[in-house]
């Protein structure tokens, strides 16, 4: 973590460096992003939420130590070396057990942490800030922060048992829930710096009662709201007027920035002034799978357009008919029982909020993946079609910097994202001087 670390200090000494995060478990957006750093000589950041993976496995079917191993071995295939590789963990706290007593809740959390720092993640993202079965609506401040400082001994315990680099920690939650929000955009509010400076004192407070006081240096973000969000198919877009007295809190507190929440599809000229207002962590994880559907998109339409669709892989029609079978991860999300099905297949596949890649592990669709891939392996998109459906890496292609293979096309689909975010968080050049950062 020193390296995040030295880059908060050069940050709050006056260069405008920030870092982002991505989070995703798809393997192709990780060795994407892998890649993309290497290239720059800079390390990446990879995050993993509480539902995604946990003891229990979460939504991937993956511990903390499974992950950590995943990622390892992506990096291994990207050129990346592991010590290069930064993983946090986002939300962790008692998010996946809302539905019980507290008491339980917190228990499972605790073990989620151990097993995350045991596992050698690093930057931790305290986040108890949901009630619970039986917890008033919203959970009362100095609740949330007790709750965060037992957890942050939980993690304390298990770095020294395990050795290496101590944590680091972010605290705080943006408002709306993340991954997008569910309601109106248009009442969505930027957090105010007294409510900023509430949530840093009841914190620090918790933590020194908790005999912590050794932690607090190290808890070098707070996620707050700037009014950046996004819904089905609008972007809130960062505007820094509104956010300027909040901007202007965090120069005075030392040792710490902000960590930025549902910035995906922000232009770069947003994330750049993100960065350049103190929003030093730029989280990142829909807005990267919704562009590699985009690409994987495309590639099924050049298919179709090569062989004709009665001798193609299928691969749409076999990832919409999945998502029909089994709605668990739209349903709620996507209208309602008398939604029109027409608009719910349009907001399947092109919604915002990406709710699409909860579904590539499936093993239906992974079939149909791999006769979609192989068959473009084996015979070359056409520079005519790359030009009509993947008109960037067509230029890519032409240019020399991206191979016409269809791994190399998806991967670049979603670089193209993440260079967005690289320009935005590095206001000098990759030089030594920021390598040793």
């Amino acid at each position: 973590m020193e390296y995040l670390l030295n880059l908060v200090q050069r940050h709050k000494a006056g260069t405008a460096l920030g870092m982002h995060s991505v989070c995703s478990a798809h393997p192709l957006v990780i060795e994407a992003a892998m890649e993309a750093s290497a290239q720059r000589g800079l390390p990446v950041l990879i995050e993993a939420t509480s539902n995604q993976v946990n003891q229990h496995g979460g939504y991937t079917g993956m511990t903390p130590a499974a992950f950590r191993d995943f990622a390892h071995a992506i990096a291994d295939r990207a050129g990346m070396p592991r010590e290069r590789v930064l993983l946090g963990g986002d939300h962790l706290g008692p998010n996946a057990w809302q539905d019980l007593p507290a008491d339980a809740a917190m228990a499972r959390a605790e073990v989620l942490i151990d097993q995350y720092v045991a596992a050698g993640f690093r930057k931790i993202h305290l986040d108890c800030s949901m009630s619970c079965a039986g917890d008033p609506v919203p959970l009362p401040d100095d609740v949330v922060a007790q709750r965060a400082a037992r957890l942050c001994a939980v993690a304390e315990r298990a770095w020294r048992a395990a050795g290496g680099p101590a944590p680091v920690y972010i605290v705080g939650t943006e408002v709306p829930v993340p991954g997008g929000a569910h309601e109106d955009l248009d009442e969505l509010g930027v957090t105010t710096p007294g409510a900023a400076q509430a949530t840093i004192d009841v914190h620090r407070a918790a933590f020194a009662r908790a005999g912590l006081e050794g932690a607090w240096p190290r808890v070098i973000g707070l996620v707050v709201q700037p009014g950046v969000e996004f819904d089905h198919h609008k972007v809130i877009d960062y505007q820094p007027g509104k956010a300027a007295a909040l901007s202007a809190f965090i120069e005075g507190v030392p040792g710490m920035v902000y960590e930025a929440h549902s910035t995906d599809y922000q232009t770069p000229a947003g994330l750049a002034a993100l960065v350049r207002d103190h929003y030093a962590i730029l989280k990142v994880g829909p807005g990267l799978t919704f562009a590699l559907r985009e690409a994987l998109w495309a590639l099924a339409g050049i298919e179709d357009e090569m062989s004709g669709a009665k001798e193609g892989s299928a691969f749409k029609d076999t990832v919409l008919e999945v998502m029909r079978a089994e709605p668990g991860y739209w349903a709620r999300y996507y209208g309602g029982p008398d939604a029109d099905a027409a608009r719910v297949r349009f907001d399947q596949q092109y919604s915002l909020s990406d709710r699409i890649r909860y579904y590539w592990p499936h093993p239906a669709i992974q079939a149909a993946q791999a006769r979609l891939l192989a068959r473009l392996e084996r015979e070359a998109p056409p520079l005519t079609l790359l030009s009509q459906y993947l008109p960037f890496q067509y230029e890519a292609v032409r240019e020399g910097r991206v191979r016409n293979r269809p791994a190399d096309l998806l991967k670049d689909g979603v670089a193209r994202v993440l260079r967005q975010y690289m320009d935005a968080c590095t206001a000098v050049p990759a030089t030594k001087e920021l390598e040793t950062c």
